[in-house]
């Protein structure tokens, strides 16, 4: 066999391997028109580019020996079969009206060619209204399938999420309005290719339907913490990115009135809650997560394999084994803060995207079974700006008096108003007040209350408990590898020394 390019490809990354037609146009090319009846095979890989992008290569080897070629046909496909972890039945979810309209001719184009040639079957449902993909999780034989891929706008990723998880936890009799309840992890895999950058900045380091398509048919997996979030014992949510209150949460609620404008309503929005300079009085505790080996403020990224998540995952289940969750939960020690904030961010991951290439917090992990907890405290409108800017730049985002930041495994915040607990006249003025100054940017007083910014989708509800959950998800995902052109550096089950 004879091969035009010098490159190794790990068989745990070649997609699929076929026999090849070869017409009279091939033969006569080259040094191939010598061979009396030329056979061939074709194999598609792997091709890693820039910036984590993948894409789908492919290389034909050709050969005078009809029985030879069919030898090493079915050899690479025995290999292929070898492989586990990879998918053979998604189920898929897409919503044509997210995404900018964009999602179905993408899935159609784009990645089902994909899943096609590397013979994974499909269902696909359309969703036809809110919730649709979400209900419909409740009711399918979940077992069937090896995973499950979402297609859409921001919402769809929390709706299905919402969906698998709130449907393992139904089968295994899990009370989810129970706080402290020990949730079940979910051992079918998830996807989602759509317009929610940091999850996939995060957990493949682009936004990019092809590259998680591939992710998805090579088998990846990656585990991912979920926080749940309670008010008073009544469940309300599942984050995995980013829970917000104050400035984040104050740019959602404002940017759900601009719809009209599209992507531009957040810009708009972020500069008039910047120019608005609310901030919020209320007590957060919490308890600080022992268990894992980093802080927020070391520079040890998550990448793939990282050994942080690992470690920490052991360490968590090993004092869980100790003592019992229950038990643990009561003893752990709660640190209490009263302040005024201008921002309360707790971040599952680091919440990187293009326009904040290292996140809100960079050296938070996917799988520790943490959270970081970022208190940005009441100061002036430029020391914010200042804040603000690091998110875009390689400083150190937490190097400011007014910032605080802590690795938490749970959470509790409540404003003053709800520990005043106030409903008289008085109360009822404030808050005509507080919406007052919020339609007038320019006004520098404090509101009553803000909203927590919840992945992307609002929750009314001020005071809440918030716990997470070690590695509750699975992921389609590797993490984000260290360097793209060095990666191929390649096994030695690889199809070059086969060859």
């Amino acid at each position: 066999c004879v091969h035009t390019e010098n490159c190794f490809v790990p068989t745990s990354e070649i997609i699929a391997v076929e026999e090849t037609e070869v017409n009279k146009k091939q033969r006569n090319i080259g040094k191939w028109q010598k061979m009396a009846k030329p056979h061939a095979f074709t194999v598609y890989y792997v091709k890693k580019a820039r910036n984590h992008r993948w894409r789908c290569s492919d290389v034909t080897f050709w050969c005078v020996d009809e029985h030879l070629c069919n030898q090493w046909i079915q050899a690479l496909k025995e290999l292929l079969e070898m492989q586990k972890s990879r998918p053979k039945q998604l189920l898929v979810y897409i919503n044509p009206y997210g995404g900018k309209r964009q999602g179905k001719r993408i899935y159609e184009q784009k990645v089902a060619p994909l899943f096609s040639l590397a013979s994974i079957s499909t269902d696909v449902v359309i969703t036809e209204h809110a919730n649709h993909a979400k209900d419909n999780l409740f009711e399918v034989n979940i077992n069937k399938y090896d995973g499950v891929v979402c297609v859409g706008g921001d919402g769809m990723f929390s709706e299905v999420m919402h969906g698998l998880i709130g449907r393992m936890q139904k089968d295994s009799g899990i009370d989810q309005n129970n706080p402290k309840a020990p949730l079940v992890q979910c051992n079918i895999r998830f996807y989602f290719s759509g317009s929610t950058d940091c999850i996939c900045y995060s957990t493949i380091g682009i936004s990019d339907p092809v590259t998680s398509a591939l992710h998805i048919i090579v088998g990846d997996c990656q585990p991912l913490d979920v926080s749940s979030i309670h008010h008073n014992n009544t469940f309300l949510k599942y984050s995995v990115s980013l829970l917000g209150y104050g400035f984040y949460g104050d740019i959602l609620k404002d940017s759900e009135k601009k719809r009209w404008m599209g992507p531009m309503r957040y810009d708009y929005s972020g500069f008039k809650t910047f120019l608005s300079h609310h901030y919020y009085e209320g007590t957060i505790s919490f308890q600080p997560a022992k268990h894992t080996l980093g802080s927020p403020r070391d520079k040890d990224s998550c990448r793939t394999g990282c050994y942080i998540c690992k470690k920490s995952e052991q360490q968590l289940a090993e004092q869980h084994k100790e003592c019992g969750l229950k038990h643990e939960e009561d003893e752990e020690e709660w640190k209490v803060i009263k302040g005024k904030f201008l921002a309360i961010n707790a971040v599952n991951m680091s919440c990187a995207c293009p326009r904040s290439p290292k996140g809100l917090s960079p050296a938070a992990h996917l799988a520790d079974g943490s959270a970081d907890l970022i208190l940005v405290r009441k100061c002036s409108r430029f020391d914010f700006l200042r804040y603000l800017v690091r998110h875009t730049n390689q400083d150190d985002q937490f190097d400011f008096s007014f910032v605080d930041v802590y690795r938490v495994k749970s959470f509790q915040f409540t404003s003053k108003l709800s520990e005043d607990n106030e409903s008289n006249v008085t109360d009822t003025g404030k808050k005509r007040f507080g919406q007052f100054c919020r339609d007038h940017p320019a006004c520098c007083c404090n509101t009553a209350n803000s909203t927590w910014n919840c992945d992307g989708e609002t929750l009314d509800s001020s005071a809440i408990e918030v716990r997470v959950h070690c590695q509750l998800m699975k992921l389609f995902a590797r993490g984000i590898e260290e360097n793209c052109k060095d990666e191929a550096a390649y096994s030695q089950s690889s199809i070059e020394q086969l060859l």
